[in-house]
């Protein structure tokens, strides 16, 4: 699968910061996601299958970044991935997008425990927790093979591989731009409704 031209002018775009400015850059824009009743439906629609397992829900039980737990980022990650997607017009597969940012994480282990059972490389958890989780996902949700590239390949650049869809592009950046709200403690994380 070859990226097309518009594929390639969607991920420059995306990738272009150049306005970036930090003395107006505000870090509320995950409560503002979160907030939004539109891209609350959108996730309710496309990922309640995933939302209402009883397996997903022990992605609350870990620690993913500060105080956020695994569950909260990948919400994170999804409605940041909605709205990526719908203010570029980058028209990625909605269904598919939610799905695979759910389910980027999905390795059910506290990588914070050296020795927590399926945490088979504590030192390398970056470069192997994608595999992890897409075998979860394959083992308890049926998915297409966009969302098994959104989750094998959003650690690019440590996989080495780049994402091979638009979708994947999109969940790779909002999981990154997530993260670094999270890790910096900019967004504290308490994901404020049930979506199960």
């Amino acid at each position: 699968m070859r990226l097309s031209k518009e594929d390639k002018k969607i991920i420059k775009t995306v990738l272009n910061i150049k306005d970036y400015n930090p003395d107006t850059f505000d870090p509320e824009i995950l409560n503002e996601l979160e907030s939004s009743e539109e891209y609350r439906e959108i996730l309710k629609k496309h990922g309640e299958e995933i939302l209402c397992s009883e397996q997903y829900a022990r992605l609350k039980e870990f620690i993913q970044h500060g105080n956020v737990t695994v569950y909260e980022h990948s919400i994170h990650v999804a409605l940041c991935a909605i709205k990526l997607n719908r203010k570029l017009s980058i028209n990625g597969r909605e269904r598919e997008l939610v799905r695979g940012a759910l389910l980027h994480d999905y390795f059910l282990y506290d990588w914070h425990i050296q020795d927590a059972p399926g945490n088979i490389h504590p030192k390398l958890h970056g470069f192997y927790h994608p595999g992890i989780a897409l075998r979860n996902a394959t083992r308890d949700f049926s998915l297409s093979e966009r969302e098994k590239d959104i989750i094998v390949k959003h650690m690019w650049p440590l996989t080495i591989n780049p994402p091979r869809c638009r979708e994947a592009w999109i969940v790779c950046l909002a999981d990154k731009y997530a993260s670094t709200l999270e890790t910096l403690k900019l967004r504290k994380g308490k994901i404020r409704v049930n979506y199960a």
